[in-house]
């Protein structure tokens, strides 16, 4: 792999050249070590057979380690003052590694087709828009086997959390029903630029090798967000205004095979769709 990265004193000189102050609108913090560069790559797995899709890629710390490893990348980023730099990078560091590299200057929620079957998304991803945005290209990309995000610790815990965890949530479930979900490292807050106020992790998502059912995916979400809308109450309760009252709740429970007694964060990924399943065969 190349050894040719970014240290903080490139990062700060790239972002002075381009009058760029990172903005918590879009949720910039620019990775400045490359170890935890060369941590990432490594933990990620990417070879030379992998296509790659990163999402907010800034001033190409993470890119520059991604074109070593991969066969292409596919830059999403929606700062055309980034987007616009970014090429201009990598062609100054190698010639030949930008040659591997498509910017794509588009909001990665928009998204609705990448110009590779990327493979594998690895991503600093923006605190503001991690979760939907991992959901939104599990759903829309399938080539996509792997994934792997650095974000706010707090998000990542909940994404990796079980059942039975006061953390188990919304974003726990959804994520399930693309993959198997896992955090695999700590990531140090001093290793950005700006220093957010919080850590990070590194969460890791294997696709399923059985694609999901996207023909039940939005009844399975409105059921998830209905059964922790309110988590302290049953299942029974929870699930009467989405379904239409107790007594179709029963029915639906009793036909899912599900203790309507139980409240959401005890049930994982297999309950939550034999809940959904049940609900559109139940009249």
């Amino acid at each position: 792999m190349s050894e040719k990265f970014l240290g903080a004193s490139q990062i700060r000189q790239l972002a002075s050249a381009l009058e760029l102050s990172p903005t918590k609108k879009w949720g910039q913090n620019f990775v400045i070590d490359p170890n935890t560069v060369r941590r990432i790559i490594e933990i990620s797995g990417v070879t030379a057979q992998d296509d790659v899709a990163e999402i907010g890629p800034g001033l190409g710390s993470l890119t520059i380690g991604l074109l070593a490893a991969a066969n292409s990348v596919v830059a999403v980023e929606i700062d055309e003052r980034l987007a616009t730099q970014l090429p201009k990078t990598i062609s100054k560091i190698d010639e030949q590694l930008a040659q591997k590299l498509v910017v794509l200057n588009v909001d990665a929620l928009k998204l609705a087709e990448l110009p590779t079957k990327a493979t594998k998304l690895v991503a600093n991803l923006p605190y503001n828009i991690s979760v939907p945005v991992i959901l939104h290209f599990l759903e829309k990309f399938q080539s996509i086997r792997e994934v792997l995000v650095m974000v706010q610790a707090e998000v990542g815990e909940r994404l990796a959390a079980g059942p039975g965890s006061k953390i188990y949530g919304i974003p726990s479930v959804k994520a399930r029903f693309y993959g198997e979900v896992t955090q695999v490292a700590t990531i140090s807050r001093q290793i950005f630029w700006p220093v957010p106020n919080v850590d990070s992790v590194l969460v890791r998502i294997v696709r399923h090798q059985e694609s999901p059912d996207l023909a039940i995916k939005q009844q399975l979400f409105s059921v998830v967000d209905a059964a922790f809308s309110q988590r302290r109450k049953t299942l029974r309760s929870a699930l009467s205004s989405f379904l239409g009252g107790a007594a179709q709740v029963d029915a639906v429970l009793a036909r899912a095979g599900i203790d309507s007694g139980l409240r959401g964060e005890q049930l994982d990924i297999d309950a939550f769709l034999a809940i959904s399943k049940a609900s559109q065969q139940v009249k």
